[in-house]
């Protein structure tokens, strides 16, 4: 069963950070993000095959933000679009800043909980998906 909670974010706050935050604030265990519409003042992204941050200080709109979110952790790539209609994205790290708003719908499950489990094939904490209650 999913429910949905919604929030805005305002001038300057930190995307990633902020989302991290109202996990913890709510204690999600297990949380998606629906959708997000709003814009940015800073992206800060790792691009595919990278391994450090690009920072990139201009405006952008927020064209698609999707990922998980729970209190072990958040996992989230983002699009966007440049003053020209030029789109990039990535995967979000700290550092993407709020330009106006970013409004922001979550869903969240009740049948399972996430976790973040260090993949040696990858080097990263991935996303382990637990059932609860005896769900599959």
């Amino acid at each position: 069963m999913a429910h949905a909670i919604a929030l805005r974010l305002s001038p300057n706050a930190d995307l990633r950070r902020s989302l991290m935050a109202v996990a913890s604030d709510r204690a999600l265990s297990a949380a998606y993000v629906a959708t997000c519409v709003g814009s940015l003042s800073q992206a800060t992204l790792r691009f595919a095959g990278q391994s450090n941050a690009t920072v990139l200080k201009e405006r952008f709109e927020i064209i698609s933000l999707v990922g998980t979110v729970s209190g072990a952790g958040v996992h989230l790539h983002i699009g966007l679009a440049d003053s020209t209609g030029r789109c990039l994205g990535g995967h979000v790290l700290d550092g993407c800043l709020i330009y106006t708003t970013a409004e922001i719908i979550l869903g969240t499950l009740s049948d399972v909980r996430f976790d973040r489990t260090l993949d040696p094939a990858t080097g990263y904490r991935e996303l382990e998906i637990i059932a609860i209650g005896g769900h599959p």
